[in-house]
């Protein structure tokens, strides 16, 4: 079986159609409530800032924006984080295209990617990793353009996409930390090229937009910094942290690849170990932004002994898929590629069909929550005692992130309830430890 070299666009455009309609379908259909983490960054979204307790902006921003013209509905939400996945995908595939003369290759580049299921099965929540990925694919896309092409133009748009990556997870600096290593190579030890001014106008757009952010951190005592400490268990280190967490992240990452590395040596004739060859450019550039951001992240556990979230890896692995079909396309038969194509559509159907039956069976999730139902309620017995309308709840994201996002009147999320913010509402009312009142 092989594809057709002339309808390969529209290949390519079929897939990523199909999984934005999917995936934001299934969600939608199956689950009663928006995901925790969504819902969180909603609640923010109503009051934004330049930062939170939990994390920068960025995330609570892009729902917000949503909310102002979709409202609460929640087919938007499950919507807006296919978005950002499959921009990620366009992205990847005209990175690809750059690198490869047959098209075929960059498509299963991007289709191999549904072998992990940080692109499939965990996206329909909205959150600070998806936030991040297609700015982490722009990021390197436009690094390549920057180095190859030397336009000013794309180290403009390097800064802005860099910037906003930061602005969505921190841990956004460590592909950073791994391009700059790759410009040190080049610049230092391998001296391809010479240093010019368009880096530094890559660095001032870059500061001039994270800058209202570093305010911000330094005025709320670094509060989301100290978070991120708590979440790695640093404050517990002990020295077999030491060992015990790099190595329970290098096990951790090779399951989740486990169905990627099936579809890749499908593909593969006669799988035979290649060499690496640094002589090629797109080789080293390739090896630089995949692999360098996982050895700063294992260098960073086994230093520090910090325990390192599965989910912080999300976009790690974007470009995964094109530095292992670039590495073995001389060992890839791309007139016979049915066992790719069945093993990709087995993970493809799989993948949904898991997440359905999750959804619909197990009754006991976050997105089970019935913060329509009790948004209404506490509307009804609002307005039978009051005629203004509700502007302020006080409570913890996940309940009063709810009571924010699913009343009418969207009110401002405050924060939790204390005495001082209830003395400052003109009336309220409290049910359990949630609080809604007017100004």
């Amino acid at each position: 079986m092989s594809f057709n070299k002339r309808n390969i666009n529209k290949l390519f455009y079929l897939f990523i159609a199909t999984h934005l309609i999917l995936w934001t379908l299934v969600p939608a259909l199956t689950n009663n409530n928006l995901p925790l983490d969504t819902i969180e960054a909603l609640a923010w979204g109503s009051n934004l800032d330049w930062g939170f307790s939990k994390h920068p902006p960025a995330s609570a921003f892009f729902l917000e924006f949503f909310f102002q013209i979709f409202g609460n509905n929640d087919f938007f939400y499950y919507f807006l984080s296919q978005l950002f996945i499959v921009i990620a995908f366009f992205t990847i595939w005209k990175l690809a295209l750059e690198f490869f003369r047959d098209k075929i290759y960059s498509f299963l580049s991007v289709l191999i990617l549904e072998g992990i299921y940080f692109y499939n099965y965990t996206t329909p929540e909205f959150n600070v990793y998806i936030t991040e990925i297609p700015f982490w694919a722009l990021t390197v896309f436009y690094t390549w353009k920057s180095y190859s092409e030397n336009d000013l133009k794309n180290f403009i748009i390097l800064g802005v996409v860099s910037a906003i990556g930061v602005l969505s997870h921190y841990l956004f600096i460590y592909l950073l930390l791994s391009i700059d290593l790759f410009f040190i190579y080049i610049f230092f030890i391998k001296k391809e090229k010479k240093f010019n001014l368009s880096y530094i106008v890559t660095l001032v757009i870059f500061v001039i937009i994270i800058l209202p952010h570093l305010i911000w951190l330094s005025n709320n005592d670094f509060i989301t910094l100290t978070y991120g400490m708590h979440r790695t268990t640093l404050e517990s280190s002990t020295i077999l942290n030491h060992i015990q967490y790099p190595f329970m992240f290098i096990f951790k990452q090779l399951g989740i690849l486990i169905p990627f590395w099936i579809i890749l040596f499908t593909c593969v004739k006669k799988f035979k170990i290649v060499s690496l060859n640094f002589k090629d450019k797109k080789i080293t550039f390739l090896f630089f932004i995949n692999f360098i951001p996982l050895l700063l992240i294992f260098l960073t556990s086994l230093i520090l002994g910090a325990k390192i979230k599965t989910m912080w890896m999300t976009p790690f692995y974007l470009f995964f898929g094109l530095f292992f079909i670039y590495l073995f396309k001389s060992q890839i038969n791309i007139k016979k590629l049915k066992s790719f194509l069945i093993s990709f559509i087995i993970f493809f159907i799989l993948s949904p069909v898991i997440y359905s039956a999750i959804s619909i069976f197990n009754d006991n999730k976050r997105t089970d929550y019935p913060g329509k139902l009790i948004a209404a309620k506490i509307q009804k017995q609002w307005s039978q005692d009051h005629d203004e309308p509700i502007n302020v709840v006080l409570g913890n994201e996940w309940e009063a992130g709810n009571l924010s996002y699913h009343l009418e009147s969207r009110p401002v999320w405050e924060g939790i309830v204390t005495e001082d913010k209830l003395n400052s509402l003109f009336k309220f009312t409290c049910v359990e430890q949630v609080c809604v009142g007017t100004k």
